[in-house]
């Protein structure tokens, strides 16, 4: 097997991955069920997560996998299924003015790319790239952003301790 074979086959997956996010992403904004937005959002959250695996960085996709779909998910739908909000479709979700936010978005998103390709428009990434082992990546993740984790994992908390308390019938 050639590394020309590799690479083609690691963009067809990035593409596939991709697309597969791309339709979860407007799964997850246009759905009216609060439940089934979360459950496209892992869709894409997992897509994330293979496409780390494709980089060959497995530590940062079981990190994606057990951080993000694992526990967030899992506390945004106990909330979600907690709280006495409306579960299945609502009529009036959508914003009667969201024909306006079209032009705005895709405003946004020709700046983005316009900054992106002045920005990048010469660089490459270099063919040899020195390896970097799953001890770096977590002193690297660990060692400065050990106390925001650590906020974040009481935050969540938090918000599942609030969820409970207001779900609960005095």
């Amino acid at each position: 097997m050639l590394a020309s074979d590799v690479l083609v086959a690691q963009n067809v997956g990035f593409a596939i991955i991709a697309a597969i996010m791309v339709i979860g992403a407007l799964r997850v904004v246009t759905t009216k069920n609060v439940v089934h937005a979360a459950l496209w959002l892992v869709v894409v959250l997992a897509g994330a997560a293979a496409q780390y695996i494709l980089l060959a960085a497995e530590f940062l996709a079981v990190t994606q996998v057990m951080v993000y779909i694992g526990a967030v998910m899992v506390l945004f739908l106990f909330g979600t299924m907690l709280t006495r909000a409306q579960i299945g479709a609502e009529k009036d979700l959508n914003n009667k003015n969201a024909i306006i936010g079209l032009p705005i978005a895709v405003l946004l998103l020709a700046t983005m790319l316009i900054a992106l390709n002045d920005g990048f428009k010469a660089e490459k990434l270099p063919a040899d790239s020195p390896l970097v082992t799953t001890q770096q990546v977590s002193d690297q993740i660990f060692g400065i952003y050990l106390l925001p984790f650590w906020a974040l994992s009481f935050v969540l908390l938090a918000a599942a301790i609030g969820a409970i308390v207001l779900a609960r019938r005095d």
